[in-house]
């Protein structure tokens, strides 16, 4: 057992109000300097902890935030070590005042492991995660955690973990350059009343490249959802390449950034050796754009790395979905594919000009989230200029809400029978509003140059209730980059269906 400090100097009350802007004029300010890695202010015992011993330290569940309070929500907190080497400060507050949460190790059981040395109480926690009676009163389930960077995972009524969200990407899938990763530095908890039903949290962001302050205000339930305002501030280049000689300047800032996994499914060409015919996080991206199109994208593994970039200005909505909800397409005991959350996220305002960017790594297993979603302004800020925005995640089996309607179902794709030089894409479609008995709709399909649509046919799928097209392209000979599908769906010209886009890639 580690040995317990003695007893601390209670925390400094200050008198504060906290607000959005209380936290942006901080990041304002720090935004000034060079940026300072947290990681410098980590004992050395603790980066040197190895995974069998991190795993040994666990969170004292009676000791939680506000476990004696009769409060709507509880806070734990993750112990600093292995490769959570990011110390994060906490803070909580009322509407009156503000007082840091310190480290303290009897917070925590660290069974039989010995550390060196103790640890400050001003070193920090490596993150935090919130307590909900989400799915059974008297029971306190997770409802979220915040740890490593600026990553995030919220759940829904009878949710199990699965994609992530971020603050920020910055550089994410661009050629010729890394990608620089922000962190979540520090954190105020409001303490809620007990009969309010929602957490308000704010933090400061920090990175080489910018600095900036995030309020989320969390509603559990059936969709858990979360309102996001922020203000960003990029930092002058002199400041940039005092902390970074390197840097290059920033190609991509990614608003409202979704991560997550996508080894291999329903859509996939490249098989694996695994006795599970599914194994994802999410199955497909789904746009809404200015104009009202509905675009479904299913995701892939390729062989190398693909970075896809959609126009899209005053975008409405976009997310990645976990659409197949069947266990028999998983038949997966110990991780519930089919109970991840979908994640959606909305903006709250006209974000203008700008591109939303898919990007898929490759991986050989499901340990590696290799998809990452994100929306880049076509316009970036000056140096110093506060870039404000704002949106909300819906964390969502759309139980209780449609994200959609006239969906893409389900995506096959394999050699056409008839002719083994094409590939034949197998689209099902569901349009629950559209008239069966007296009408049949129409396929409007194309393809990039690269490749040429040589036949599309429509027929009922009457097991499943949808409409089933089997779409047959051939690769241009001697092209061998990606070729870009796009079908929908028409009746009398007018779209009747989400639009279907596919990248196939040649192996």
């Amino acid at each position: 057992m580690v040995c317990v400090q003695p007893a601390l100097a209670l925390p400094r009350l200050e008198a504060v109000h906290v607000t959005l802007d209380y936290v942006a004029k901080k990041a304002e300010l720090r935004a000034h300097k060079p940026f300072h890695s947290p990681r410098a202010d980590l004992p050395a015992f603790l980066s040197q902890l190895n995974y069998d011993d991190y795993r040994q330290i666990t969170f004292r569940d009676e000791r939680a935030l506000w476990y004696g309070d009769r409060l709507p929500f509880r806070v734990e907190f993750f112990h600093l070590g292995y490769i959570f080497q990011e110390p994060v400060h906490i803070n909580e507050f009322t509407y009156t005042h503000v007082q840091p949460v310190r480290f303290v190790p009897d917070f925590f059981d660290y069974r039989s492991l010995h550390l060196p040395a103790d640890i400050p109480a001003n070193t920090g926690y490596a993150g935090f995660k919130i307590l909900n009676q989400l799915n059974t009163a008297g029971k306190w389930d997770e409802l979220g955690a915040f740890q490593g960077a600026s990553y995030f995972r919220l759940l829904g009524q009878n949710q199990v973990y699965g994609m992530s969200a971020r603050g920020l990407a910055v550089d994410c899938g661009e050629d010729g350059r890394p990608e620089e990763f922000p962190i979540f530095t520090d954190w105020w908890l409001g303490k809620p009343q007990p009969n309010e039903d929602v957490l308000l949290l704010y933090a400061i962001l920090d990175s080489i490249s910018c600095v900036g302050a995030y309020e989320f205000v969390i509603h559990a339930g059936a969709t858990t959802v979360a309102e996001v305002e922020a203000v960003v501030y990029f930092r002058e280049w002199p400041n940039i390449v005092a902390a970074d000689p390197q840097r290059k300047p920033l190609a991509t800032i990614g608003l409202a950034p979704l991560t997550s996994m996508y080894w291999f499914g329903g859509a996939s060409e490249r098989k694996f050796d695994d006795y599970r015919p599914e194994v994802h996080d999410s199955d497909g991206l789904l746009l809404h754009l200015d104009s009202g199109e509905m675009i479904w994208r299913p995701l892939a593994n390729g062989t190398a790395l693909r970075h896809q970039i959609f126009p899209a200005n005053n975008l409405r909505g976009f997310g990645l979905l976990q659409r197949d909800r069947d266990f028999d397409h998983y038949q997966d005991l110990f991780h519930s594919y089919q109970s991840v959350p979908s994640v959606w996220a909305a903006p709250h305002t006209n974000w203008g000009e700008g591109n939303l960017h898919l990007v898929e790594l490759s991986t050989q297993y499901e340990g590696l989230d290799n998809v990452v979603a994100f929306w880049d302004p076509a316009s970036k800020p000056a140096p110093m200029q506060p870039m404000r925005f704002g949106y909300t995640l819906y964390w969502t089996r759309e139980t209780d809400m449609t994200l959609s309607s006239n969906e893409v179902v389900s995506t096959r794709v394999g050699i056409n029978p008839r002719e083994q030089a094409q590939r034949q894409f197998v689209i099902d479609f569901d349009l629950p509003k559209f008239n069966v008995e007296q009408n049949q709709p129409q396929v409007a399909a194309s393809c990039s140059t690269n490749g040429t649509i040589v036949e599309t046919e429509i027929f009922r799928n009457t097991p499943d209730r949808t409409w089933r097209v089997f779409l047959n392209m051939l690769p241009q000979p001697g092209q061998h980059g990606p070729v870009d599908l796009k079908c929908v769906l028409k009746e009398r010209n007018e779209p009747v269906s989400e639009t279907w886009i596919y990248r196939w890639s040649p192996p």
